[in-house]
């Protein structure tokens, strides 16, 4: 009988496979799980002269964990220069960007939170003294905005407001002249393509960098929402295995036509040992705090009633051109009205359409839009982290903007799961942090406007980066469990994250991590 490469032993092990939930051991062969049991057993069968046998007492094995919604490769662009998530005030904004270091002579942040601003309207004007004339482009935390100095608007050549097939503004006074406030990508990306950036050495050391320090949280895998960087992942794996399996879903922005969706379904073919294209990612909206999240009444502001596709029946076409390629999807929906959108256009694809498509963040939605996830087969990607950028009270700019009623209807995790809807979790990365723990405990303790009513048991956080994360990926044939023939990604805790309080849970030992059969961390 051959033996096995690495084998797990005395120890707990929570399957998930509801055909051997708890066993002592497990044996990996080829990177796959080739035999789950009783460590007496496991070893007389399995070890051999070349098997690493790992007494695992005290640790608990959990199937690998997984970060549902992440941006490993664009994150590192986005989370460049001063870290600025820290910031509370506009002080505090002031004193960080007085003292930065400058990136090739501009001052570049991310991070920044809406609230910093006090309720004043986002305005350069706020900052342009305490630059000593530098270009600035500073990221606000959504991903989805950005404030940009007049040096910044000159390098880019904006004087004035422009046009874009998606909805997309440079903000401007009563007069035309640019606020330095760009709202969504294709305002962001008119700056973002003058401003400096890393080498291509830098940015394949700092995703290895990256992506190793995702393992040390647990972390086997994560589905990234976007396309940058293919080119990247190959050039890594040229030379070293990712510490992390990657299902890439490219972005399918709004005026598309025939050729370039078929572009993205030839995109489908293309991977490497651990990195694969696998879905395409649609915005249905932007957020709460930009004004730009499609909303069935609007905000407070008056903002909200646009979707991010001026035309959404485009979306829908797109979405349906896919789907008969078999293409799997995921559609940016935050507000009420994205929601339904995007659950509308799938019902319309039919009983096919069960299973292959999920909706990503899901903030705000009313009691009937709740039970349509189930029934239609659409799983709903959710970010916990998230919550901490609100305030229970509602006094948040993003709780401000919905109003008191549409802020009490926040993060539904708890409702989908009683409803029966696949539940996927992730952090969103560079939005909120990637410790794969951390998503774990909130998602048992949520925080501001969605509050502890919205918490999940310990298991139901643990199948959300787990078992339902890949049913999300369409991959639960391969895994999400723990069971013969499925791969060998594996997260070892020091303590159990189903029973352990979640504050525990949130500092917990990682005691190994294991992706494809190969051990990516290891405690100390």
């Amino acid at each position: 009988m051959p033996s096995a490469d690495l084998l797990l032993t005395d120890t707990h092990i929570r399957t998930l496979d509801p055909a051997q939930p708890e066993v002592t051991a497990l044996a990996v062969a080829g990177g796959r799980i080739v035999a789950v049991g009783d460590t007496d057993d496991l070893v007389r069968d399995w070890q051999g002269p070349g098997t690493e046998r790992i007494d695992l007492a005290g640790a608990h094995v959990l199937p690998g964990l997984v970060d549902s919604h992440s941006h490993p490769v664009w994150g590192l662009e986005m989370a460049t220069g001063v870290d600025l998530s820290g910031v509370v005030d506009l002080d505090g904004l002031r004193g960080a960007l007085r003292t930065a270091d400058r990136l090739g002579g501009w001052v570049v942040g991310w991070g920044l939170d809406h609230n910093a601003f006090e309720g004043r309207p986002i305005h350069r004007e706020l900052i342009e003294d305490v630059l000593g004339g530098a270009p600035a482009f500073l990221r606000l935390y959504d991903g989805h905005s950005a404030l940009v100095s007049g040096a910044a608007l000159d390098a880019a050549r904006i004087t004035g407001p422009r046009s874009f097939d998606q909805r997309a503004e440079v903000v401007c006074d009563g007069e035309g002249r640019p606020t330095g406030y760009l709202v969504e990508h294709a305002a962001m990306d008119l700056v973002y393509e003058v401003a400096p950036r890393a080498s291509d050495q830098d940015r394949r050391a700092g995703l290895v960098e990256l992506l190793s320090t995702m393992a040390a949280t647990g972390l086997t895998g994560a589905h990234v929402m976007d396309g940058s960087g293919l080119d990247l992942l190959a050039a890594v794996e040229e030379g070293a295995d990712l510490p992390l399996r990657l299902t890439v879903s490219p972005w399918c922005m709004p005026g598309v036509d025939r050729a370039g969706l078929d572009e993205l379904v030839a995109l489908q073919k293309l991977g490497g040992r651990r990195w694969r294209v696998g879905g395409v990612k649609f915005f249905m909206d932007g957020t709460v705090e930009g004004g730009t999240a499609w909303l069935e009444h609007a905000d407070c502001h008056g903002q909200g009633t646009d979707a991010f596709w001026p035309d959404p029946a485009a979306y829908s076409e797109a979405v349906r051109h896919l789907h008969a390629a078999g293409v799997r999807t995921a559609t940016h929906a935050i507000g009420d009205a994205a929601v339904r959108h995007a659950l509308d256009t799938i019902e319309a694809l039919g009983e096919s359409g069960r299973g292959a498509h999920r909706i990503e963040h899901i903030e705000s939605v009313p009691d009937d839009t709740i039970p349509r996830f189930a029934a239609l087969g659409v799983a709903a990607s959710m970010q916990p982290p998230h919550t901490a950028y609100t305030k229970g009270d509602h006094s948040d700019e993003w709780s401000k903007r919905l109003g008191d009623a549409r802020a009490a209807r926040a993060w539904r995790t708890r409702d989908l799961r009683d409803a029966g809807a696949v539940l996927a979790l992730g952090s969103d990365w560079p939005i909120a942090h990637y410790d794969a723990r951390k998503v774990l405990a909130m998602a048992r303790v949520p925080e501001g406007a969605a509050g502890p009513a919205q918490g999940l048991t310990g298991l139901e956080a643990l199948e959300g980066v787990t078992s339902h994360a890949a049913i999300a990926a369409g991959q639960a044939a391969e895994g999400g469990r723990i069971a013969v023939g499925l791969r060998a990604d594996l997260t070892v805790l020091g303590l159990d994250p189903v029973t352990a309080p979640a504050d525990e849970v949130a500092e917990a030992p990682v005691v190994l991590t294991v992706t494809d059969g190969r051990i990516t961390h290891r405690g100390a």
